[in-house]
């Protein structure tokens, strides 16, 4: 932005950056466009959408998605202790709003199981249904469930709208750079546990019975062990509901089966077959034919009004209650969401704006609140599908917002006499996927043992804790890690002293000039979960060139040379200095310095003298920057300084991974250089050749 890189140039002390402007100048105009496009992302894409090659793919992935909201969005309601047109609230002013805001083309926002699971626990500890207990004439007390609701979606709503501000408070203060800490094998071992939470929630509805709400430590614990009055167990059988329980197990059945159906033959079918929906349709269709409400005492959900409600403000009388929860929700969400982001854009090549992205969410829950929303995030499901039937961006979100609207206004009536049995089996067949994290166990054993028990201590203190103090436990143990694991980094380009073998930071030692066509990177501390993405952006920003801006342009001018029809031919260009001085790299141990070791560069990595013979590239098979008009880097050779690292977890190697693969793109070649005492690649063996040839 132009502010900013005017700024650039300015000694350090005098440059106060506040994103895109500063206290000595005034925003430009291109600093303006630059920050509206920025939180309106749909601005810079939309214009340039190709309406041939995408819209087609777009609407049947949209309504592929919308079919899977409309089950989804009742069960996750009946998951959170809330009426289901809710959920459909929830599937429908979220979903259309990400279109104007969200920078991932793939992800599907909307109810996930997780947090509506830690959304029931709350309204299920705040709003028990005992406080609503009604004797009329004397009678037995019954819940008066019209007033139960009314008030706990009133609370909803407030936590929605409170989960809402603080996303989008850390947004803005680009705290986007928080949800690192909540590492891979904190976040899958925290779904896990909470899918045991869901699936103990969802056995009364499964069997038909009423059970005492419970919250806090150890409830899982007192709704499995001792089962309140009416949960079934082997003495109290009769209890259950058959009705209910035949239900359920029809029900599971058959989604089962024909999910098995579309994973399979997925290639073969033009979209997955919808079993959710023809679920629910048939059943309500069985439901009100038979009248099993009234024969067999099968639990409906109930009056569904049509139509839009008007927006109301929340009661901020419980901001004070669920300030804590809304927080945990609040990074939870984020955490599934941007995790997902990653893992499309990182397919699709394009890039996802961390920060934006958590606006956006905020944005979502903050409206949506109004509206009686319950917070949303993304789900795997189906953002699966929305990128397995064609869908190439967010307008496929909007199909799938309209397919709700027409739901919610027209035909959600219809669905009264739907049984809550059925709700039931589709939240604990959609928990499958995440009971097959279990697997994170073997594969973590044999990586890296830390990882390992960060997954178990956060999956048993979920468990014991319950969701909200199991999260708060769970990062702490985390960063307790990371603690005993690192230090405060400080990046660093290394440059040799002259007739000298010592090497040294180039910006404090000013006899340290860097070699010719090779630059030299170090971190003072080892790589980790929580700071290898800023090891990626310190080592780009530190190369001097924007490695992403260069690999865009690449492809763009590939794209464009393909549709001219010219044959990609093979050719080769090399950078003057690089083959001899990578070869040459020697040096002796000093403060601030890092010692390359001599002897070659074995599969085992003992030393780091790194031979680089042009006779063993293979020649590539697309045109050169060079051939393609395009600028290229001043080298040719990047070494990556391993000396001070001690570990390498699973997050990182991905990542580096991800650095080997952007600079391959732009013609320069890495290296790991460790030496033997300086550093070990512990986790990982061999050591470099195969991520360098990754």
């Amino acid at each position: 932005m132009a502010a900013e890189m005017a700024l650039s140039h300015r000694p350090p002390a005098l440059v106060l950056n506040f994103s895109s402007c500063s206290l000595s100048t005034r925003c430009s105009g291109s600093a303006a466009k630059s920050l509206l496009f920025r939180f309106l992302p749909f601005l810079r894409w939309l214009p340039r959408y190709p309406i041939k090659d995408w819209l087609l793919g777009d609407i049947v992935s949209g309504f592929s998605v919308g079919i899977m909201h409309l089950p989804q969005g009742l069960a996750y309601a009946l998951l959170a202790g809330l009426p289901p047109v809710t959920g459909l609230y929830s599937s429908f002013y979220p979903v259309f709003l990400y279109f104007f805001f969200g920078t991932s083309r793939h992800n599907s926002v909307g109810p996930f199981a997780v947090i509506s699971v830690m959304i029931g626990s709350l309204t299920e500890s705040l709003m028990p249904s005992e406080d609503f207990l009604e004797s009329v004439n004397g009678s037995n007390a019954t819940v008066n469930e019209e007033l139960r609701d009314t008030r706990r979606v009133e609370l909803v709503a407030t936590i929605t709208v409170l989960t809402g501000i603080f996303q989008v408070l850390l947004g803005l203060l680009q705290f986007g750079f928080v949800v690192t800490y909540l590492s891979d094998p904190l976040v899958r071992g925290y779904t896990t546990a909470a899918s045991v939470h869901v699936l103990i929630s969802q056995l009364k509805n499964v069997f038909g019975v009423s059970q005492s709400e419970h919250s806090g430590p150890l409830s899982l614990f007192v709704v499995s062990i001792y089962p309140p009055e009416h949960i079934p167990s082997s003495c109290k059988l009769p209890d259950t509901n058959v009705g209910t329980l035949v239900t359920s197990i029809i029900a599971m059945v058959s989604i089962l089966i024909v999910k098995e159906l579309n994973h399979k033959f997925g290639a073969k079918l033009p979209m997955p077959i919808p079993i959710e929906l023809i679920t629910i349709i048939v059943s309500t269709g069985i439901s009100y034919g038979v009248n099993l409400k009234e024969k067999f005492g099968v639990s409906v959900v109930g009056n569904i009004p049509s139509g839009l409600k008007p927006p109301v403000v929340p009661n901020m009388s419980y901001f004070g209650q669920v300030v804590g929860n809304a927080f945990a929700i609040a990074v939870v969400g984020y955490a599934i969401c941007i995790s997902l982001g990653k893992i499309f854009a990182l397919k699709h090549g394009y890039k996802v704006d961390s920060n934006q992205e958590l606006i956006a969410l905020g944005l979502c829950n903050f409206l949506g609140g109004f509206f009686q929303c319950f917070a949303i995030s993304c789900s795997m499901s189906r953002s699966l599908v929305q990128e397995s039937t064609g869908g190439n961006s967010q307008v496929a979100g909007v199909i799938a917002s309209l397919v709700i609207l027409v739901t919610i206004v027209k035909i959600g009536e219809l669905f009264r006499d739907l049984p809550k049995a059925i709700l039931a089996a589709i939240i604990i067949v959609n928990l499958k996927g995440m009971f097959k994290q279990f697997k994170d166990l073997s594969t973590l054993w044999k990586s890296n043992k830390v990882d390992l028990l960060v997954w178990v201590v956060t999956f048993i203190a979920t468990l014991l804790l319950n969701l909200d103090i199991g999260l708060a436990a769970s990062v702490a143990f985390g960063l307790l890690t990371v603690i005993f694991r690192t230090q405060l980094p400080h990046y660093s380009i290394l440059g040799r002293i002259s007739d000298t073998d010592v090497y040294r930071d180039v910006v404090e030692y000013e006899m340290a000039q860097e070699v010719p066509g090779v630059k030299i990177f170090r971190s003072s501390s080892t790589i980790y979960f929580a700071n290898v993405e800023l090891y990626a952006e310190a080592l780009k920003k530190k190369s001097g060139i924007d490695v992403d801006r260069l690999i865009e342009k690449k492809k763009k001018a590939l794209k464009k040379l393909k549709k001219q029809g010219h044959p990609v031919t093979s050719c080769t260009s090399s950078l003057p200095g690089s083959d001899a001085s990578v070869s040459a790299l020697v040096g002796l141990g000093g403060p601030h310095s890092s010692q390359f070791c001599s002897g070659p560069m074995s599969e085992k990595g003992t030393g780091t003298e790194l031979s680089h013979n042009p006779q063993e590239r293979s020649a590539p098979s697309e045109p050169t920057l060079r051939s393609l008009g395009l600028p290229q880097p001043s080298f040719s050779a990047v070494i990556l300084d391993f000396s001070p690292v001690s570990f390498v977890d699973t997050v990182s190697i991905k990542i580096l991974k991800n650095i080997f693969r952007d600079f391959r793109e732009i013609e320069v070649d890495v290296f790991i250089a460790s030496c033997p005492g300086e550093g070990d690649l512990q986790s990982h063996e061999p050591r470099a050749s195969p991520l360098a040839h990754s």
